[in-house]
C-alpha cells in the first residue's frame, strides 16, 4: 500500500535530512581541525576499514591495502601486548576500551596514538570493533615533560619518592607495566656526622655524587631514586639476576672509595644496603618486597654499627 505523505511530513523529513548533513559537514571541519580517524575491523575477516585521517597518523597513503597484522606490527611491544590484552577482553565481554600507545610510522617518525573502541555484534557474539583514533604525541610530550619536573629530585637530578611511591601503591585498575625482579634500598652510612662536620653545601655535594655513581652502577634500572633524606631506592628488572645485582652493589661500593674534595678535605662515603628478590613468576607483593629489603638494610646497619663498637 504506498504511504501518503503530507506537507508537513515532507517539511520534517526535509529537516532532518538537512540537520544530519550539516552535522556530518561539522564533524568533516571538526576533524580537521585534529589528526583523528574513525576506524572499523571484521572480526570474522580481520579486515580493517579506515577513514583518511587514520591513514595519516599511520603514514601511509591513503589508497594502502593494509593488513592487521601489518598494522600491528608498526606498534612498539609493549603497546602490542597491551592493545592485544584490552582487544580481547573487549571481543569476549562485548565492550569498549581506551588506549594510548605507541607506534613507529614507515617514515621512521615515533608517534603516540589514542584508541577508543567498542564491540558490536549479535546473539551475544562479537562481530565488529569499531572506534576512534587520535594522534596525541604533542599532548603526550608535554605531559611527559610535566611529569619528569614533578618527579624529578631538583637537587640530584634522579627521580624522587613519586614515582617509587607508585610502585608501592599503584593506582587502581592501572596494573604495573614494568616486572621486577630485584628491589635494593641504600643508606648512606653516618651521613648526619657529614652534615654536623662539614655543613648542608657539603652533604649536598655528597648526595649529588651518590646519585650520579648508583646512575651509572644500575644503568639497566627501571628507576633509581631518591626517596629520602640519604635514602635511595633501585628496581631492577627479571633479566639482571641476584648475583649480578649484588656484583653491581660491589661495583657502587668500588667507587665510593674515590672521594670527593670539599673545601680541601676528602669526603669519603660509605653505603649499607638491604636486598629484596622478586620470585620468577612475574607476579609480586611490592609491600612485601619492600619490607623484606627494609628489614635487611637494617640489620645490615646495625652489623656495621657492632664492628665498630
Amino acid at each position: 500500500m504506498n504511504q501518503l505523505y503530507s506537507r508537513q511530513d515532507y517539511q520534517a523529513e526535509s529537516a532532518l535530512f538537512d540537520k544530519r548533513l550539516g552535522f556530518l559537514d561539522l564533524y568533516d571541519q571538526a576533524a580537521s581541525l585534529v589528526p583523528i580517524g574513525a576506524w572499523s575491523c571484521d572480526l570474522a575477516s580481520d579486515r580493517l576499514n579506515w577513514t583518511d585521517g587514520v591513514y595519516d597518523i599511520f603514514g601511509l597513503p591513503n589508497d594502502a591495502a593494509v593488513e592487521r597484522q601489518d598494522a600491528i606490527r608498526m606498534f612498539s611491544e609493549e603497546s602490542r601486548d597491551l592493545l592485544e590484552r584490552k582487544r580481547a577482553q573487549a571481543i569476549e565481554r562485548r565492550h569498549g576500551f581506551t588506549l594510548e600507545a605507541s607506534i613507529l610510522r614507515p617514515d621512521g617518525a615515533e608517534r603516540w596514538i589514542r584508541i577508543t573502541a567498542a564491540a558490536r555484534g549479535s546473539h551475544g557474539r562479537s562481530e565488529i570493533l569499531f572506534g576512534m583514533k587520535q594522534d596525541i604525541t604533542d599532548d603526550r610530550m608535554r605531559w611527559d615533560l610535566l611529569r619528569a619536573q614533578a618527579e624529578c629530585d631538583p637537587l640530584t637530578g634522579i627521580a624522587n619518592r613519586t614515582p617509587f611511591q607508585r610502585f608501592l601503591d599503584p593506582p587502581p585498575r592501572e596494573p604495573a607495566t614494568d616486572l621486577i625482579g630485584t628491589l635494593i634500598l641504600l643508606d648512606i652510612d653516618d651521613f648526619k656526622r657529614i652534615n654536623d662536620r662539614w655543613g648542608h653545601a657539603a652533604s649536598d655535594a655528597c648526595l649529588v655524587n651518590f646519585a650520579e655513581q648508583l646512575r651509572r652502577t644500575f644503568v639497566d634500572a627501571h628507576l633509581v631514586s631518591r626517596i629520602g633524606g640519604d635514602e635511595f631506592a633501585v628496581l631492577l628488572p627479571p633479566s639482571v639476576s641476584q648475583r649480578q645485582a649484588k656484583a653491581k652493589l660491589l661495583s657502587l661500593t668500588a667507587r665510593l672509595l674515590r672521594p670527593i674534595q670539599w673545601n680541601g678535605d676528602p669526603l669519603t662515603l660509605t653505603v649499607s644496603a638491604g636486598f629484596a628478590f622478586a620470585s620468577g613468576d612475574d607476579s609480586y607483593d611490592a609491600q612485601m618486597l619492600f619490607n623484606t629489603a627494609d628489614e635487611a638494610l637494617y640489620c645490615a646497619k646495625k652489623r656495621k654499627i657492632s664492628r665498630r663498637a
